[in-house]
């Protein structure tokens, strides 16, 4: 009698229906790609504009169809021009339009970076609130794979440091979708940090993220993996690097690390980490860019100035890439990034684990 009632809560049926809702995946690329269709058809005044994102779908095909679905008004082909199309994005925003400015990479962002600063983060401010300028700027951040010095700059921290960009980080396909499409319906203008390597990976997704009012929320980070011993922060493919670190400190020393993805720089959702530290009393910041005035350093700053300082154990430490442009060797590229041993070994200091 029993054993037929089990077998009628787990039939084929909803086992299968339960693994699809489980095991449903989505790549980041599709991820960003869904988003930006669903929020060009929602509303009229989005459009996209960029490099090659039209009739080539876009370097990283992150714009794939979207074009010959929405059409020349909608998908719009520009020449290699930083400074000019960021311009011409900024001042459609100023008319009341939402533009998406992709640029190629964020490395060619410095072209345009005039328009970025001094336009579009300023504006707002500057003319008493009565211009909004509701742009988003995206496209990969940081090293990718072998492009050397000039291409593999994380400018997370560059644009963190300046008022009135909200500065977006995703990690997941989750993140991808839910933040874009939030990014896109602010009203200020929005720095979208990608990562090139994380384009192709997929990651899990529930009915939730599928459906086309899913947005999350800016200023709110996720703590990706519950601990008591110690916190890891990081932000873009540096949560990848906490996830396993956090794997290898509970299977080799049964060490249970809390896993924050940060998700924004700007808000920096400064009352999860704190929370977490008071919990755990020790924290490890992970990114992949320079240390010098990064956000890692911004992290430890506010939790001595906050009442946080006095639930420390041990000091803030932080796991960053080298301080040196980006070889392009892959030895030394390799050499100059973060692992996840980094971020074991760091902890291990953190805990006196010998």
């Amino acid at each position: 009698m029993a054993l037929n009632r089990i077998s009628k809560l787990f039939t084929p049926a909803k086992l299968a229906a339960q693994s699809n809702r489980l095991a449903s995946t989505m790549t980041v690329r599709d991820a960003l790609n869904q988003a930006l269709a669903e929020e060009i058809a929602r509303d009229d005044k989005v459009f996209i504009m960029g490099e090659e994102v039209a009739q080539y779908d876009g370097a990283y095909k992150v714009s794939k169809g979207l074009w010959k679905k929405y059409g020349d008004q909608r998908v719009v082909d520009t020449p290699i021009t930083e400074m000019g199309f960021a311009g011409i994005a900024v001042g459609a925003a100023f008319s009341g339009l939402r533009p998406v400015c992709e640029f190629m990479t964020f490395n060619f962002s410095m072209q345009a970076i005039d328009h970025i600063i001094n336009s579009a983060a300023k504006t707002y401010y500057m003319s008493a609130g009565r211009v909004p300028v509701p742009i988003v700027f995206r496209g990969p951040n940081g090293a990718a794979a072998g492009v050397a010095a000039q291409h593999s700059q994380d400018f997370s921290a560059w644009f963190a440091h300046c008022p009135g960009l909200k500065v977006l980080t995703p990690y997941s396909s989750e993140d991808a979708k839910g933040l874009l499409k939030a990014a896109i319906r602010d009203d200020n203008p929005v720095v979208f940090l990608e990562n090139e390597l994380l384009y192709g990976q997929s990651f899990p997704v529930s009915e939730e993220v599928l459906k086309d009012d899913f947005v999350l929320p800016i200023g709110k980070a996720k703590i990706e993996r519950s601990g008591d011993h110690i916190t890891l922060v990081g932000y873009s493919k540096s949560v990848e690097l906490c996830l396993q670190a956090a794997d290898e400190l509970k299977a080799s020393y049964g060490v249970d690390a809390e896993v924050i993805n940060l998700r924004t720089l700007r808000p920096l959702d400064f009352d999860t980490i704190r929370a977490s530290v008071m919990k755990t009393h020790r924290i490890v910041t992970v990114e992949n860019g320079w240390p010098f005035a990064g956000i890692g350093a911004e992290i430890g700053a506010q939790l001595m100035e906050a009442d946080a300082f006095d639930y420390l154990d041990a000091p803030v430490l932080r796991v960053t890439g080298v301080d040196i442009p980006m070889p392009f060797t892959q030895t030394l590229e390799t050499a100059a990034l973060p692992t996840a041993a980094h971020v074991v070994k760091t902890a291990k200091r953190s805990l006196n684990i010998q």
